[in-house]
C-alpha cells in the first residue's frame, strides 16, 4: 500500500489518541473544576486538528468521503476502546464486541467496488 494510502490512517490515528484524551482524559479528574477541564481539553483538540485537517486533506486525494469518514470512524472505535480499558479501567463486553463487528462490516459495504 502506498504511502498515500497510508498516510491519512497515520494522521487519523494521531488525531483519535488526542481527541480521545480530550474529550474523556477529565473523567479520571473529576475533582477539578469544570472551567479548568475544559480549558485543558481544548488545549490538547489543538493538537487533534493539527493531525486531522491534514488527514483529512491527504485522504480526499485517495479516498472517496464516505471511505474516509468509515476509517475514521473505525479508528475512533479502536483507540476508545483501548482508551477506556487501559486508561479508564473499564471493561469490554461481549455486546461492544458484537456492535463493533457489525461496524466493520458496514464498512466492508463502503468500501466494496
Amino acid at each position: 500500500m502506498p504511502i498515500r494510502h497510508l498516510a491519512p490512517i497515520a494522521l487519523l490515528i494521531g488525531s483519535n489518541v488526542f481527541m480521545t484524551f480530550a474529550w474523556y482524559g477529565h473523567l479520571k479528574f473529576t475533582s477539578r473544576p469544570l472551567w479548568a477541564v475544559i480549558l485543558a481539553s481544548w488545549g490538547i483538540a489543538f493538537f487533534e486538528y493539527c493531525l486531522q485537517v491534514p488527514a483529512n486533506r491527504i485522504g480526499y486525494g485517495v479516498y472517496n468521503p464516505a471511505q474516509l469518514k468509515t476509517i475514521q470512524e473505525i479508528i475512533t472505535l479502536v483507540v476508545f476502546m483501548v482508551f477506556s480499558v487501559f486508561y479508564l479501567g473499564a471493561q469490554i463486553r461481549w455486546n461492544h464486541l458484537v456492535g463493533f463487528a457489525l461496524i466493520v462490516a458496514a464498512a466492508f459495504f463502503i468500501f466494496y467496488e
